[in-house]
């Protein structure tokens, strides 16, 4: 199976990026035992002076709306109500992107069709 997920990374490193803060997610496909790095996409944070409103998400989610799957470091219970409300998987991941991908591969959590959670 092939995926395209969207990560929350200042560094490129790590999932180290909390979704309403992100202004950029990193774009890389996975192809069944493999991934690769695709792009860099840049956005406006979706809080501000730590508020959010629908508007900013839907623009993030527009941004990232052919992603199987968002990895953050954290995610706020509203925001992500929101984001699973519109059939968008998110998952609090607070690891080096390396290891994230590699698990989402071994424990096929791109193929449970889950909403979301925590890795």
């Amino acid at each position: 199976m092939s995926y395209r997920v969207a990560v929350a990374s200042l560094d490129g490193i790590e999932v180290n990026q909390h979704f309403g803060r992100a202004n950029e997610f990193l774009i890389y496909d996975i192809q069944d035992e493999t991934y690769a790095f695709l792009e860099t996409r840049r956005t406006a944070p979706s809080c501000y002076n730590h508020t959010h409103t629908e508007t900013r998400f839907d623009r993030v989610i527009t941004l990232l709306s052919d992603c199987d799957a968002i990895f953050v470091s954290q995610i706020g219970e509203g925001a992500a109500a929101y984001l699973i409300q519109k059939g968008v998987r998110v998952f609090e991941s607070p690891y080096e992107i390396e290891d994230v991908l590699q698990i989402a591969i071994d424990q096929k959590l791109l193929e449970t069709g889950k909403g979301g959670g925590k890795v």
